[in-house]
């Protein structure tokens, strides 16, 4: 096809309309749009480059591009919040675009005039590139998703022809509609994803979210608590402890999730996570070897993330866990119209009763009898103890021959049972 012959009517709709029931009956971005460039340029438009530009709502990016380009393939490009990200923003044709007030630009880049002076335009023009069209679209008001901007680009001598940019100006409600819905569906799964967890957001994207909807499972149960917390926080600036807490959470909670749990809920200064059990009566419980390497990991990382602090003349945050296991209710709980997707029950509530014996015993790390027994570690009793509300005595064990996880860095001694002192057990 010549440069002048425009694209046939019939191709550019039988285009868009494969390209809008592709993304109604998929999320698959990126090869949507690759199907999308690929057939454009297959109809005869010399599309070198294309690009989608959008801001998103995720705690660790702003906004994320998506390039095709012919010959290479679709890439993703993050961009982090923070002035990293501002920066890459507003040094970009999009960010240039906005803080100039406009809807659409056309820069011949093989012309060196006219161009402002930003870093893609300058790669694309070194890699070939002669015409670059940027297009602006708006979404509904109400959200950080803002629009979307739209990017063409040849590298055909004397660039686009006026039919051809008239032909990509037609598609840019469609190519904007299309992205709503996909950013749409990224931001309800990572909205679901950060607030909820992974596993639970996609049972409650599944459409598990009625009032009293539940399920019985039975977990192995991870219960972090940071001592000392309130002490800091009621001498020191507000702001600074929000961000040491997350810090330390950071360090707990990255484990956990690496080996299989799932944090359930923040608890103040802590947290609760469940590592979901998928063969209750298996006597090798492969879901508290997991919680037991996290908490192992997290205790250690969090000493480490302290010895950084007193580095640099910070207050540290010591932390004590528990290992349960036991049969928890998993599902939504709350008013008609405000709901927590939580765990409940009395493993829970056995949990946070032995949380408080940890300052008592002087150990940092604390596994109960029924966990004891399913984990297959080496371990030392740490005594019986009666725990309010629990009918009977409960056996607690500690890690035998872990001294940094058995003693208190201010030098306390994990006291055990006389009869029962350097008896070891692998349950």
């Amino acid at each position: 096809m010549a440069a002048t012959d425009p694209i046939s009517d019939t191709a550019l709709r039988r285009i868009e309309a494969r390209f809008i029931a592709r993304a109604t009956e998929s999320d698959e971005a990126e090869t949507i749009i690759t199907e999308f460039c690929e057939a454009l340029a297959a109809a005869g438009l010399p599309l070198w480059r294309f690009s989608l530009a959008v801001p998103v709502i995720d705690p660790v990016f702003r906004g994320v591009s998506v390039a095709w380009r012919r010959e290479q393939g679709t890439a993703v490009f993050p961009t982090v919040h923070g002035p990293e990200g501002e920066d890459t923003f507003f040094r970009s044709p999009v960010g240039w675009l906005r803080a100039n007030d406009l809807s659409f630009v056309r820069w011949r880049l093989d012309r060196s005039n006219g161009c402002p002076d930003l870093p893609l335009l300058g790669e694309l023009r070194q890699q070939g590139a002669t015409d670059y069209l940027l297009h602006a679209a708006a979404f509904a008001p109400g959200s950080a998703m803002e629009g979307v901007g739209i990017s063409f680009a040849t590298d055909r001598p004397g660039g686009f022809t006026e039919a051809e940019q008239a032909i990509l100006a037609g598609l840019v409600q469609v190519i904007a509609l299309v992205t709503a819905k996909l950013s749409l569906s990224h931001t309800m799964r990572e909205m679901l994803s950060t607030y909820l967890g992974p596993a639970t957001g996609a049972r409650v994207l599944a459409g598990e979210m009625r009032r009293g909807q539940s399920t019985v499972v039975h977990a192995a149960i991870l219960l972090a608590d940071l001592r000392g917390f309130t002490t800091v926080a009621d001498r020191d600036d507000p702001l600074k402890v929000v961000g040491w807490l997350d810090e330390h959470f950071d360090a707990l909670g990255e484990p956990v999730q690496r080996h299989g749990g799932e944090i359930s809920k923040f608890l103040g200064d802590g947290f609760l996570a469940v590592f979901p059990v998928d063969e209750p009566d298996a006597l090798v419980c492969t879901a508290c070897a997991g919680a037991l390497n996290a908490a192992r990991e997290a205790l250690a990382r969090n000493e480490a993330l302290n010895a950084a602090r007193l580095g640099d003349g910070l207050p540290p945050l010591e932390a004590d866990i528990v290992l349960h296991y036991g049969r928890v209710v998993s599902g939504n709980v709350g008013t008609d119209r405000r709901l927590d997707f939580t765990v409940i029950g009395r493993a829970v509530n056995e949990a946070s009763r032995i949380e408080r014996l940890c300052d008592e015993v002087e150990r940092p790390l604390l596994l109960s009898d029924a966990f004891a027994r399913r984990c297959g570690a080496g371990l030392v009793p740490v005594g019986e103890f009666a725990l309010r509300g629990v009918g009977r005595k409960q056996r607690i064990w500690g890690l035998a021959q872990e001294a940094e996880l058995s003693e208190r860095p201010a030098g306390g001694r994990a006291p055990e049972p006389a009869e029962n002192a350097a008896r070891e057990i692998s349950p």
